[in-house]
């Protein structure tokens, strides 16, 4: 049991989930506190039908917390990551602001725990993309090791946040009336539309968001070795990010092998028959923590290729469970929450 959990950024579409995940998992925190931006902040929430006074995130918000979970943009958790660590919180964080920096483990717990061990007061959470795809990769890459990966990602527009949603919403509206449609989140409408752009253009022509399914995936696995080629789209779909994986590894396994590897791994469910019209659905799999696979089947152009369609709530396990998730191991683990602490206060 710790004093108190901070939530930052607990007025989002994630830090709400947050919030809610550690009310339902009755997580052995005292008290759980949420920090927002001062525009968000001074205001009642309600979640799980308990009311939480949201306060205004400045340094001395972490006196006294032992985890922060933050669920901000980069330029947030770039300023108030370091004023919790200085003051003895473990930030468990989801921005991408941290995830490359050499000192700060990568984590997805079904995958590497261990790598929680390593930390010095930063533990950063993966970008949902890559964080169902490697969840499926492990258990392959532990039995026959992943040579290399090519993905398609279907990327619902809640991973945009709300205003995202709320476009989608109405431009679908306006879409199906024959009236004007207007946009402001995405560089397209993105209504009966799909947008082969998610993030910002980098050298060679990928986008931002595919760099990190490539960078990522060799930081989680511990392979600099394993070649990602990624392809990000957005899609008009509201929840669950989907994604068409092709994987070949340096032993074939066969599509039985890779059934009863991936029905064993935690957190992974297998729906896979095609007779029966049964495959992981976006509108199925929505508010769920696992990752859900199936359409398993052998490549022919490949002789060790294995292809599948995965499906994972992006705002659970591709966020706000996977945070919880690491979160509940520091506290199951109580000598992680120590470390050498700076000595200068920010």
């Amino acid at each position: 049991m710790i004093d108190t959990i901070a939530v930052v950024g607990a007025t989002g579409a994630v830090g709400r989930i947050i919030v809610e995940m550690l009310l339902a998992r009755k997580f052995p925190a005292r008290r759980i506190k949420l920090l927002a931006s001062e525009r968000s902040a001074g205001k009642p929430m309600e979640v799980g039908g308990v009311s939480f006074d949201v306060e205004v995130l400045r340094p001395e918000s972490f006196d006294g917390v032992a985890i922060a979970i933050g669920s901000t943009p980069d330029e947030v958790a770039a300023e108030f990551v370091p004023w919790a660590v200085a003051r003895g919180t473990v930030v468990v964080d989801e921005s991408g602001f941290f995830r490359m920096q050499p000192t700060v483990p990568l984590v997805i717990p079904e995958v590497n725990p261990g790598a929680i061990d390593t930390h010095t007061g930063i533990i950063a959470s993966p970008n949902c993309s890559t964080t169902q795809m490697v969840m499926v990769m492990k258990p392959l890459h532990d039995a026959a090791r992943v040579r290399r990966v090519i993905v398609s990602t279907y990327q619902a527009v809640s991973g945009g946040g709300l205003a995202a949603s709320r476009e989608m919403e109405q431009g679908t509206a306006a879409w199906l009336a024959g009236k004007g449609e207007t946009k402001s989140v995405f560089p397209h409408l993105i209504a009966a539309n799909l947008i082969p752009q998610i993030g910002s253009p980098r050298p060679g022509g990928s986008t931002s968001e595919e760099l990190k399914m490539v960078y990522e995936t060799r930081k989680i696995l511990g392979d600099e070795s394993i070649g990602v080629c990624a392809t990000c789209v957005r899609v008009p779909v509201a929840n669950c990010h989907s994604e068409s994986i092709l994987i070949e590894t340096e032993k074939k396994l066969s599509v039985a092998d890779v059934r009863r590897l991936l029905a064993a791994a935690p957190g992974i469910v297998v729906e896979d028959d095609l007779d029966a019209k049964l495959y992981p659905l976006p509108r199925t799999c929505s508010g769920s923590d696992d990752v859900f696979v199936g359409r398993i089947r052998e490549d022919a152009s490949s002789p060790t290729g294995i292809a599948l369609w995965c499906v994972s709530d992006n705002l659970r396990k591709g966020a706000a469970t996977n945070a919880v998730q690491i979160a509940e191991y520091l506290v199951a683990h109580p000598a992680k929450l120590s470390w050498e602490r700076p000595a200068v206060r920010a």
